[in-house]
């Protein structure tokens, strides 16, 4: 079973790369998406990293290597894995944030912490990565969030795709629409620098805009996975 998932990610990793080496232009990442605009705030539930050192240590290294003028690299206190977006924050009631929150914390009750291995790089034309395993337990989490979100919505208004998701770490986006022949021979070594690993205990709810050409957040809530409830 280890075998297969790490073939499963793995590939993955090598398609990206082909596909990144035949790029011929980066794309600006900071284009505002339908429903997005200076002001605006979306709740999103996230994996963040604050109690990681080995991943920030990881990242500061990969950052100075990567940093130029076609990429914004995301700050240590910004390094983050999307999970599964509920809505924009105008649009969805308090009462509805607190029962996704409250049943949220009934899915995960029985979810045990784990491990993630955060590496090597995995660009693609709007930003730099890193390539994340395993990617079961991300999902079983992502899961367990859709299950809350359908809990309080129905399954019906449940947000996103519940296919197509691909657990990734940025490290740096694209800032401009730049040729990525010089990013490639940049990224290429980069490729070799060993992963770092970081525990996940919890799953944040998230207030999240993107005003300043930066991702930036206040957390709403931190529901533990089993076992790791003084972590909350």
């Amino acid at each position: 079973m280890i075998a297969g998932m790490a073939t499963r990610e793995l590939q993955s990793l090598a398609e990206r790369w082909r596909s990144f080496q035949a790029l011929d232009h980066l794309i600006d990442h900071w284009y505002w998406r339908p429903g997005w605009r200076v002001g605006r705030s979306f709740y999103t539930w996230h994996l963040t990293f604050e109690d990681s050192p080995a991943l920030h240590e990881l990242a500061a290294r990969l950052g100075s290597a990567i940093a130029g003028p076609e990429y914004d690299v995301v700050p240590l206190d910004g390094l983050h894995l999307t999970m599964q977006g509920v809505g924009f924050a105008d649009e969805v009631a308090d009462r509805d944030v607190a029962a996704i929150v409250a049943a949220a914390r009934s899915s995960l009750r029985n979810m045990a912490p784990f491990t993630l291995t955060l590496g090597p790089v995995d660009p693609d034309a709007e930003g730099i990565g890193l390539l994340v395993q395993p990617w079961a337990p991300v999902e079983r989490v992502r899961s367990a969030l859709r299950a809350a979100i359908a809990d309080v919505w129905g399954e019906e208004r449940v947000p996103e795709d519940a296919d197509g998701f691909r657990p990734h770490v940025t490290l740096a986006y694209s800032a401009a629409d730049a040729p990525t022949a010089p990013v490639c021979a940049r990224l290429s070594p980069l490729r070799d620098v060993p992963p770092a690993t970081a525990p996940v205990d919890r799953v944040q709810l998230i207030r999240l805009h993107r005003d300043a050409g930066v991702y930036a957040w206040e957390v709403v809530a931190s529901v533990p996975l089993a076992g790791a409830a003084s972590a909350a």
